[in-house]
């Protein structure tokens, strides 16, 4: 079988399978599958970063929408949860995504940490804009939030890093824009 380097969708098709009696790994894994081309696996990678990168703006904001002086509107709720909604679903496709190679497993590793810490700060960005039982040291921890930070920063530095063309230009979360 062989895989089309411009269909990403093919890293996420049934793989085919042995005829039946045919010798089998462990649990029904199918040893003799084609390997799936780098370029396949890149394309696919990159594409999943690139739209990372497109909701970390907006991610952005909406932390640092949790961290401003004065009540916090419920607006700034739903953003919040639309956002970790996203995030969510990117680290749902970038963990099912079969990488096999060495250089890019790593940064598919890295990149889900580095979303899942996005998640992570959505989550307590929420949690400290509507506590339940507020005091002074959750408003001090609460003001203190202004946006992601560097884990933005290293991911966007991730997906550059990566060949390929890169995102587009525009200013990143901590860019100062």
């Amino acid at each position: 079988m062989v895989h089309s380097v411009g269909s990403v969708s093919a890293l996420f098709a049934p793989r085919p399978r042995k005829p039946a009696g045919s010798s089998r790994g462990p649990a029904g894994y199918v040893w003799d599958v084609e390997p799936i081309p780098r370029a396949a696996q890149l394309e696919a990678l990159t594409g999943l970063l690139d739209e990372a990168l497109a909701t970390q703006v907006a991610t952005d904001s909406a932390v640092a929408a949790c961290g401003e002086p004065g009540p916090v509107s419920a607006q700034v709720a739903r953003d919040c949860g639309r956002q970790s909604v996203t995030l969510q679903r990117l680290l749902g496709r970038l963990r099912r995504l079969p990488v096999t190679d060495p250089d890019l497993l790593d940064a598919k590793l890295h990149a889900v940490r580095l979303l899942a810490y996005q998640q992570w700060m959505v989550r307590e960005a929420l949690d400290l804009a509507f506590t339940t039982h507020p005091d002074a040291r959750t408003e001090a921890a609460r003001l203190g939030l202004n946006g992601l930070g560097r884990p933005a920063d290293d991911l966007r530095r991730l997906r550059e890093a990566l060949p390929g063309p890169g995102p587009g230009p525009g200013p990143g979360p901590g860019d100062g824009a």
